[in-house]
């Protein structure tokens, strides 16, 4: 037997892809650039199969000869990493012994060392320029202000609610105290709080100088209702009286101040009446005097500084922090397009942003430090869950950029994955309407499968082209998989987003029709054996979908909304719908009955089966259990799965064996009234 013939019959056969292989990733998460833009610190979480519990430790990737060197050990949690000025060291979060914890690592390894203990929640951390001192906004948790100890654990007599914001899925409760902004002698350990008053005061940023403090908090009359208008402070950095900087009204997130220390910019918008996610995110710039009046850099631009894109790779999407560029001429941010979350930069004076790394691409986190003559950023694309490359911080990185890790390569060398194919299909009104298929391994075009259309959360989110494990899985168990972003999701601008506002259902129930219609189009796909599935808002059209039409084959509905009306006080945001519902329940009553997918469950026929988290403060469980009662009452097919424990986001970040039972389930519902028996 020849050389190479007994290579190829040792050669380990490829599978297909399963539940399981979620204990197989490696994903980045948090990234730091050092000042000398060489190096990378990194929070790289995995998940524990034995111990049920996913971790996340320190590393250090250096970024000239792509060494890896892990820089923290155990079964923590370790987040927030951030560099001192001169790239010494490294200062990180980390819950270890039940409580959260300040540490320091010198840049050339070793053990770490702990500054302080804090029982609370600790954000937007950054070292003085002296590096001194860290600063940051602290929330302290209930169990703080207890003596006893031996009662931490123990829930309290009562819990007197005085705000509509009282509680916030995964987090549960929220604690009586409020965010204030702090500061942290590193050589003595001594905490001083800076800032006061009755409003949580947030993501404080330092000047350049290290003598001012900028940060954000809400006064408005009531901060609950009018949560979109937020002010700015400035303070000393040794405490005293506040001043406000005069700003538009409107959110304000991520504000960060020059290198010549004259002037703060931010992102947001100027429409505090905004209905969920519909006005566009932008850079905004003001003086930190009163000279420099506040003012969108980009107003041209239709689309979100923001990152749509979701993923079940990733528990987190949303605002990132901007960057300035070194000589302060340019601002970096990233933004999602049309099923991509890229790089872009607009120049500080104002004008057309510049898009610096441009790729069929999700781009999850990214960083920037010293020279800013490079940006680290986190990459995933359909085939990949996530890796760190780098790129020059000028138009067309994406062609020098250095990819560095290689955190999964389990995918390429085990797993054969299904080709996803990237479309476009036309509604019926023709809007070309964006989206994903997703084909089994060893797809034959001559074959007939079941199919499954996949809607998306949100609504203000889009698919993209990021890797989502649970559309391989099921792909692989022999399924064409069809994702799609409908009118009324984000990614393509602001009279897309709010195509839907104050009606759901409508057009985007159009869109997820003419989609099913482009998967019976397919001569491969068994068009009598389509099922429907989504979460959050995905649920609530999964929902409405089967209310009204009898087309698909079986449902899974999760995470879902079944009734708008008990919606606005179950929902740990609930309150916030009249503005996407153009008004309260008692004065559009008619429009939330109208919109309610509960009002037409008489006429459902599809068999259903309903996936809910017991803990979902988001989409309570009521909305499942009024559902199931109802279908059940009418003797409809349908099936309840509960997962105790378990907040909104099951998919993404739930116990392993949890998310992996979700899946088996929906495997096996879809199996029996897909496949063929």
């Amino acid at each position: 037997m020849s050389p190479n013939l007994a290579r190829r019959t040792t050669r380990k056969k490829k599978r297909s892809i399963s539940e399981t292989d979620l204990f197989k990733f490696s994903l980045p998460i948090e990234i730091a650039l050092s000042p000398s833009e060489d190096n990378l610190a990194l929070t790289l979480e995995r998940m524990d199969k034995k111990k049920n519990k996913y971790f996340a430790n320190l590393m250090l990737l250096n970024l000239k000869n792509d060494k890896l060197t892990q820089f923290t050990h155990g079964d923590f949690n370790d987040s927030a990493p951030v560099w001192s000025p001169d790239g010494s060291e490294i200062a990180f979060i980390s819950s270890r012994d039940k409580k959260t914890a300040i540490y320091l690592i010198s840049a050339s390894g070793g053990a770490e060392k702990k500054i302080i203990e804090l029982d609370g929640n600790i954000a937007n951390m950054q070292f003085s320029p002296d590096g001194k001192q860290l600063i940051f906004a602290l929330r302290y948790n209930d169990s703080h202000f207890i003596a006893d100890k031996k009662k931490k654990n123990e829930p309290p007599v009562y819990r007197h609610i005085t705000r509509f914001f009282f509680r916030l899925d995964a987090a549960g409760f929220l604690p009586k105290d409020i965010f204030q902004i702090y500061k942290l002698d590193l050589a003595t350990a001594k905490l001083t709080r800076i800032s006061k008053g009755k409003r949580d005061n947030h993501s404080p940023c330092l000047t350049p100088d290290g003598k001012q403090i900028v940060y954000v908090s809400n006064r408005a009359k009531d901060q609950d209702l009018d949560d979109l208008i937020d002010d700015l402070f400035v303070i000393s950095i040794n405490g005293g009286k506040e001043r406000k900087i005069k700003t538009v009204p409107g959110p304000i997130y991520c504000p960060t101040v020059s290198p010549d220390g004259k002037t703060i910019v931010y992102t947001g918008h100027d429409n505090p009446d905004d209905a969920w996610g519909v006005t566009q995110i932008h850079v905004w710039k003001v003086g930190i005097s009163a000279k420099l009046k506040a003012r969108d850099l980009m107003p041209g631009f239709d689309r979100m500084v923001h990152d749509d894109s979701i993923t079940d790779t990733s528990d987190f999407h949303g605002q990132i922090p901007v960057f300035w560029s070194r000589d302060g001429k340019r601002i970096y941010f990233l933004s999602s397009d049309t099923g991509v979350t890229n790089l872009f930069y607009v120049p500080s004076k104002g004008g057309k942003p510049t898009r610096v790394y441009r790729g069929d691409c999700h781009l999850k986190n990214y960083s920037m430090n010293g020279k800013t003559s490079k940006a680290a950023l986190v990459y995933s694309d359909l085939k990949n869950p996530g890796e760190i490359i780098s790129c020059p911080a000028q138009y067309g990185g994406e062609k020098k950029a250095v990819t560095h890790t290689d955190f999964n390569k389990f995918l390429k060398k085990e797993i054969t994955l299904g080709n996803s194919k990237s479309l476009y299909f036309k509604s019926f009104d023709g809007t070309e309407i964006q989206g994903w298929m997703v084909f089994p391994p060893n797809f034959n075009k001559n074959r007939k499968y079941p199919g499954i259309l996949q809607i998306h959360g949100g609504p203000r989110v889009q698919y993209a082209f990021s890797f989502m494990h649970e559309m391989q899985f099921l792909a692989a168990k022999g399924f064409v998989v069809f994702y799609t972003n409908p009118r009324g999701g984000a990614g393509r601008g602001e009279t897309w987003a709010d195509s839907i506002a104050g009606g759901w259902g409508d057009l985007d129930y159009q869109d997820c029709m003419a989609a099913a219609d482009y998967m019976e189009r397919q001569s491969f796909i068994n068009s009598k054996r389509i099922g429907v599935t989504g979460g959050s808002y995905g649920g609530y059209m999964t929902n409405w979908i089967i209310g009204h039409t009898n087309r698909f084959k079986a449902a899974v509905t999760q995470r879902c909304i079944s009734d708008l009306l008990s919606f606005v006080g179950s929902s740990d945001i609930g309150y916030d719908l009249a503005r996407e519902f153009d008004g309260w329940p008692w004065t559009n009553r008619e429009n939330y009955v109208k919109r309610s997918p509960i009002t037409y469950f008489k006429n459902v026929k599809t068999p259903v089966l309903i996936i809910h988290s017991e803990q979902d403060l988001r989409c309570h469980i009521e909305q499942a259990e009024q559902m199931f009662v109802m279908l059940k009452a009418l003797n409809k097919k349908v099936e309840m799965v509960r997962f105790p424990e378990e907040p909104h986001g099951l998919s993404r970040h739930g116990r392993p064996d949890r998310r992996i039972a979700r899946l088996q389930w929906i495997e096996k519902w879809f199996s029996k009234y897909l496949k063929r028996k």
